[in-house]
């Protein structure tokens, strides 16, 4: 195994990487096949599944299973961030969580409703081990890449997770629409082998380059454990202070938390919600509104970005929430594939442009200090947590209404109180 200097060009271009390698779980998985082989499992006229003595609707028990292992992410990452910064076996840690999420997506092929107990429990673990994974794939960086280095570096890896995750969902997606009808399941099963196949073989590249870790040896004790949550608190307390960073803080929270929901919720709300003509016609749709979502944010991105640097970033982010308020208001009353194409198109120009420009933004509202993992930390922290409390939401009012459509209003709320609350900042603070 090669030991490769501190920003060696084959170095860097092996973390980038493992982008290719894992983000095929968070576009195959998370966002287009899984959810659409998930709702085919059940009876359009009875979505309704018995689980631990209690009928659940299947949208909503996906989404209360999301939250958990959101809500378990939530409570390790600090644990994890303090154990890779300590640790002298990274490499390990990285390898742990990125096999049990691939061997998880591989044990989704036995997902079905008489197995139901087991194909959450793999749905759970893969979404774990993709999230624990990133700490310490996150954690290299400084490691692999000197400061000048390391924006160029983390741009190469998203590009190669996107290409790559595209690449594996337009095979899939010849798959299943080759296939015969009494096929197309089969097909989306073996989508799921080929995820957890292609996230472990193309990670072997990173892990031939990557170093072990810092190698000091040192043993990870109760206070480095804990370390993590100690220096969410420090940041805590620094808020009171900052003002400006706090209510942009808050406001962050409340609307992240409804563009992440949106995110992890589309397919399932495309695939009962809208009428499609046929199963076949449904499956099609679905994926190919993902990868329209998909081609779109990155255009979105672009346009906001330019956006900010003409009229300021708070500017942009109240009207980008503003129009996600229009947005969950149409998605209330759409009801043919057309609209819902529309709508994905939409979706995609303001959901890249929003979500790059909320952590731009933070950046610059930063007080003066060394210590910014640390408040970097509390930021994704805070984003998780809002994670497992859009999913809950969006997870009891699908229950209990029975239509997921008034939890999408629900969340047009959350845009409308991160909009007022991004007025709150002090003008003078705007960057």
């Amino acid at each position: 195994m090669p030991v490769l200097p501190k920003g060696h060009p084959k170095l860097l271009n092996a973390w980038a990487f493992y982008d290719w390698a894992n983000s095929v779980y968070s576009l195959v998985i998370a966002s287009a096949v899984f959810p659409i082989f998930y709702n085919a499992l059940f009876d359009e006229d009875n979505p309704y599944v018995k689980l631990f003595g209690y009928n659940f609707k299947n949208s909503a028990l996906i989404s209360f299973v999301t939250a958990a292992a959101f809500l378990c992410v939530a409570i390790f990452s600090p644990i994890l961030s303090g154990i890779a910064d300590y640790t002298g076996n990274k490499k390990v840690f990285m390898r742990i969580f990125n096999y049990i999420g691939a061997l998880s997506c591989i044990g989704l092929y036995f997902f079905d409703l008489d197995n139901i107990e087991f194909g959450l429990l793999c749905f759970f673990f893969g979404l774990i081990g993709f999230w624990g994974s990133i700490v310490f794939y996150n954690s290299y960086l400084p490691d692999i890449a000197f400061e000048e280095q390391q924006d160029r570096v983390s741009a190469r890896g998203y590009s190669m997770g996107y290409i790559g995750s595209v690449l594996l969902l337009i095979i899939n997606l010849a798959m299943i629409l080759s296939a015969d009808k009494a096929d197309k399941m089969d097909m989306m099963k073996y989508s799921f082998v080929m995820c957890g196949i292609w996230w472990i073989v193309f990670s072997q590249y990173t892990y031939y380059f990557l170093p072990t870790g810092n190698k000091n040896n040192k043993k990870v004790t109760r206070s480095v454990v804990f370390n993590g949550f100690k220096e969410l608190r420090k940041v805590w307390n620094r808020l009171q202070e900052e003002i400006p960073l706090k209510r942009y803080l808050l406001s962050f929270f409340i609307f992240s938390m409804a563009v992440q929901t949106v995110m992890l919720v589309a397919t399932y709300f495309g695939a009962q919600e809208i009428n499609w003509p046929s199963d076949e016609e449904s499956q099609t749709g679905l994926i190919t509104c993902i990868l329209l979502i998909q081609l779109i944010a990155v255009l979105g991105a672009f346009l906001t970005s330019r956006a900010s640097g003409k009229y300021g970033n708070v500017k942009v982010l109240i009207v980008l929430n503003a129009f996600w308020i229009l947005l969950c208001g149409f998605a209330y009353f759409i009801t043919t594939p057309t609209e819902f194409y529309i709508m994905a198109g939409l979706v995609g120009l303001v959901m890249g442009g929003i979500q790059s420009l909320a952590r731009s933004t933070y950046s610059k509202f930063l007080p003066e200090t060394e210590d910014t993992t640390s408040f970097f930390s509390f930021y994704d922290v805070s984003e998780k947590i809002g994670i497992v409390i859009g999913m809950m939401v969006y997870g009891l009012i699908d229950q209990i209404t029975g239509s997921p459509r008034f939890a999408i209003v629900f969340l047009g709320l959350f845009f409308l109180c991160g909009l007022l609350l991004l007025l709150r900042i002090p003008k003078k603070a705007l960057p």
